[in-house]
């Protein structure tokens, strides 16, 4: 990796045409436990399905934003529009750059994109083990709502005016589930 400090990053919407430049970059920089955390399986190779599914960028279905040292990728958030109005958000950060910040700074940046693409909530899964990620969404997203799933931390981000309309119920489902 590029000597950079964090204030030299860049976080920004990633362009159709640099997109398998992004995911080939990021998935090289993950070690097999980051890999295994972020795929929730053992991943050793970018396989050409996989790389369907992670590498088309169109603005409208499929978007992203990157964390960029120079024009080296860092990181990557994706969302992944799921139904009306929600997508799936799902992000990784290089092993070099990871427990600096750099996570927070996509998943909001992707937040906002989100917003602005009128997406009301977000969805991911994550895996119990992955503390790192599991403390990025308590912290940034204090509303979030979570349920346990077959092995897996369902969570359920409301964005816009959505985020608005947790009940206390909501909020007391929430709880009981963690």
């Amino acid at each position: 990796m590029t000597a950079c400090i964090e204030k030299s990053t860049i976080v920004r919407f990633v362009e159709r045409c640099e997109s398998d430049l992004v995911v080939d970059t990021v998935f090289a920089g993950l070690s097999p436990r980051s890999r295994f955390l972020r795929f929730h399986s053992p991943v050793r190779a970018l396989t050409p399905a996989l790389r369907r599914a992670l590498v088309p960028i169109d603005g409208e279905r499929r978007m992203a934003v990157a964390a960029w040292c120079g024009d080296e990728p860092l990181g990557i958030a994706r969302i992944t529009r799921t139904g009306p109005g929600s997508a799936d958000l799902a992000a990784a950060v290089v092993d070099t750059w990871q427990r600096r910040g750099l996570g927070r700074r996509l998943v909001t940046a992707a937040v906002g994109l989100a917003e602005r693409a009128g997406i009301g909530e977000l969805h991911g899964s994550v895996l119990p083990e992955n503390r790192a990620m599991l403390e990025l969404v308590r912290t940034t997203f204090p509303l979030a709502l979570r349920h346990h799933d077959d092995g897996t931390i369902q969570i359920r981000i409301p964005l816009g005016s959505a985020a608005w309309t947790i009940t206390e119920e909501d909020v007391y489902a929430s709880l009981l589930r963690r």
